[in-house]
């Protein structure tokens, strides 16, 4: 069984996407969903540098697009039953590229979700000076509670010894200086706000009123959640989680245990691919993975998808 991810932010690197635009119809497609947003896709993921496309509300939107571009590249479809995925799923943002990739949203609609998401945060994220960091290493029965005497959420278990903490600067400088036992490294991540924390309370409302003039379907394949790791099967229940886990924590550790005990043989992270496959590399034992990259890893996604998908 294959399962199709879509990572989070922090995932983008200047100029990711300009080899993608070399594909047929590529460039007209961001266009038309540039102007959709009232955002330059094709510069931000062309010609920006490091720090403009770490700006919350251009990062979320650029990564949306990069999913969705890359994932029509595949030619993988939910409408397509001979090669559909088995599952999907996205970290964080990514979870509204999944949305799109299950049914639930056109592409339109959710890089306008998306876009609303990202504006919300970054203007919840100028309140405080907030930041993420990532803990590799140590165990969560001793990292999280370790987290939380510093006044810190552990907004992301990723599983394969990997928790991210969010919070103040003050926070994580202190986090810096006042490891867990058994960290190895504590590593600054390329965002600009403590997501998934209560910092970003205020963008909940935000999404909730765009959420309301949302067309909405049920997921046509199955959509695992990175709220709890479950399998939503109402469209208006995965809208819900959409907007809940602005504030909320990313449980990356259970989706990896669903895909798990759905059977899956095979996973797919589309562009820009990298953290997810490797997670999974270390948790799923056995399931092959490839990163969409560039267009130069769709011949070995594609010999995946047929390898996986016939059933």
């Amino acid at each position: 069984m294959l399962v199709l991810v879509a990572p989070g932010q922090g995932a983008q690197t200047p100029g990711f996407l300009t080899p993608w635009l070399e594909l047929p119809g590529a460039a007209d497609r961001l266009a038309a969903w540039s102007e959709a947003i009232g955002l330059d896709l094709v510069h931000y993921g062309t010609k920006a540098d490091a720090d403009e496309i770490r700006d919350t509300a251009v990062a979320q939107p650029l990564l949306v697009a990069a999913g969705l571009l890359s994932a029509a590249a595949l030619g993988t479809s939910a409408a397509d039953a001979a090669g559909a995925p088995g599952a999907v799923a996205g970290h964080s943002v990514g979870e509204i590229t999944a949305a799109a990739f299950a049914g639930v949203l056109d592409d339109t609609a959710a890089l306008r979700l998306v876009r609303t998401r990202g504006l919300a945060m970054a203007e919840a994220a100028a309140v405080t000076e907030t930041g993420m960091s990532a803990l590799l290493g140590g165990d969560p029965e001793v990292t999280v509670p370790h987290l939380e005497k510093l006044g810190l959420t552990p907004a992301n278990v990723n599983g394969a010894g990997q928790i991210v903490a969010a919070g103040t600067l003050e926070q994580l400088a202190a986090l810096e200086a006042d490891k867990p036992e058994g960290v190895r490294r504590v590593v600054a991540l390329k965002v600009a706000g403590a997501f998934h924390t209560h910092h970003m309370a205020p963008a909940v409302a935000k999404l909730e009123a765009a959420a309301k003039s949302l067309t909405v379907a049920a997921p046509q394949v199955r959509y695992v959640s990175n709220k709890d790791g479950q399998v939503v099967t109402e469209g208006a229940e995965v809208i819900a989680r959409l907007v809940g886990q602005v504030a909320n924590p990313v449980r990356w550790d259970l989706c990896m245990e669903t895909f798990k005990a759905l059977g899956a043989t095979a996973l797919i992270e589309v562009c820009p691919g990298g953290t997810l496959t490797g997670l999974a590399k270390r948790a799923l034992p056995g399931v092959a993975t490839v990163a969409l990259k560039t267009p130069d890893d769709l011949d070995a996604a594609r010999t995946l998808v047929a390898e996986h998908t016939a059933a």
